[in-house]
């Protein structure tokens, strides 16, 4: 069944601008004794920790040409970036750390800032890190809303007197987005604790998709209990107690986020009906005023409304409502596919299919892209392109 106000902030949002207060001593946010223990280690301590075969990978006569040839950072961007050395692939559906991320040649955009760093780290560069002003994506999924946001690094080489050496004269961007894109965005130094802080909401997040309440649990808690923590893992540790049925320290862990961000619209949104099924209705329907005036359209309502019109037959207002979706959210895939759907059945074949080609390209997730790349096949073959002239 879906939690239809269950929005989870997680998956690379941006730390808080100002560090926030510390938790109060004795502090009754955590209860332990309600989850059982986790089923794999919460520990970041091989973050970064390089592989055998990623130090095969620094010695192979390949790479060795490239940094020979380019210099290091150069180099390891050329490895990143050519598809026929790495072949790296983006994928948001898992955090890794960088030895799993190496191994599986893919992984979200954090992931693959982990392992840039740690083959950084070992060829001794100065590595940076960095949250990107991009809009935030939606998303959902197993009736949780994700809100994601953007991290990449930037890397130069110092020689003992502090001076760059090699062919680069400021430190180099990496970044996962199509490098003209990501250089238009104001970034944010982020510290490696920040990087650290963020895996772990992120497995926890994963966790909570994948129903696992214990370990996601764990990973918030720590994520919590670290210094600085931003609210967005006060936030996932509420919704692991929502999930779990305890609302009193659901609504404490929300009201605790807010103390840090008043106006932080996504714990807001959680809150509401926390607070409503505690027993306080009047102090819920003055948040969700509040929030509406703040937020009169937020994610999903176009699509949530096109949905409705589509399932009553109605494709036209359908259509309608999926492009003012489309228009806000252009990289939901979601989103595309059913606006192909909904031109298909108003006989617009060809709107169709490039709506379809849209959300492969934009879809992170590889099972949803053979999906996609299925259907699309199926209209081809039902509705033949036009030859070209």
């Amino acid at each position: 069944m879906k939690i239809a106000a269950v929005l989870l902030s997680a998956l690379l949002a941006g730390c808080a601008s100002a560090p926030p207060p510390a938790l109060p001593p004795g502090s009754s946010l955590f209860d332990d004794g309600a989850f059982g223990a986790s089923s794999e280690p919460v520990d970041t301590s091989a973050l970064f920790a390089l592989s055998p075969e990623m130090r095969a990978y620094l010695h192979s006569p390949g790479f060795s040409i490239r940094v020979r040839e380019k210099g290091a950072v150069a180099g390891l961007l050329d490895a990143l970036y050519d598809k026929g050395e790495l072949k790296l692939e983006y994928e948001s559906s898992t955090t890794r750390t960088a030895a799993q991320t190496f191994a599986a040649k893919s992984g979200n955009c954090l992931s693959l800032v982990i392992m840039t760093a740690a083959f950084a780290y070992q060829l001794g560069m100065k590595v940076q890190f960095q949250s990107v002003d991009v809009d935030e994506t939606w998303s959902r999924t197993s009736g949780l809303y994700l809100v994601s946001s953007h991290v990449n690094l930037s890397l130069s080489t110092r020689n003992k007197e502090g001076l760059r050496i090699g062919d680069l004269d400021h430190p180099v961007t990496v970044d996962f987005l199509p490098p003209p894109e990501a250089a238009r965005f104001r970034t944010r130094a982020l510290e490696e604790d920040d990087i650290v802080t963020l895996y772990m909401n992120n497995r926890a997040a994963e966790a909570l998709v994948q129903n696992r309440i214990d370990d996601a649990y764990w990973w918030a808690r720590t994520a919590v209990a670290r210094p600085n923590a931003p609210v967005m893992a006060f936030n996932t540790l509420g919704v692991v107690y929502q999930k779990r049925g305890d609302g009193e320290h659901a609504e404490r862990v929300f009201r605790a986020a807010l103390e840090r961000e008043p106006d932080n619209l996504v714990v807001m949104q959680n809150l509401v009906p926390v607070l409503a099924a505690n027993g306080k209705p009047a102090e819920s329907a003055a948040l969700a005023a509040r929030l509406a005036k703040l937020d009169p359209d937020p994610p999903f309502r176009f699509f949530d409304e096109g949905m409705k019109a589509f399932n009553r037959g109605d494709y036209a207002a359908a259509k309608r409502l999926f492009e003012r979706e489309v228009e806000r959210a252009p990289y939901n895939d979601e989103f595309h596919f059913w606006l192909a759907l909904a031109c298909l059945r108003l006989g617009e074949p060809a709107r169709a299919r490039e709506q379809l080609s849209i959300a492969i390209d934009t879809t992170t997730r590889r099972e949803t892209r053979a999906l996609y790349s299925a259907k699309l096949a199926h209209l081809r073959s039902l509705v033949p392109q036009a030859p070209a002239r």
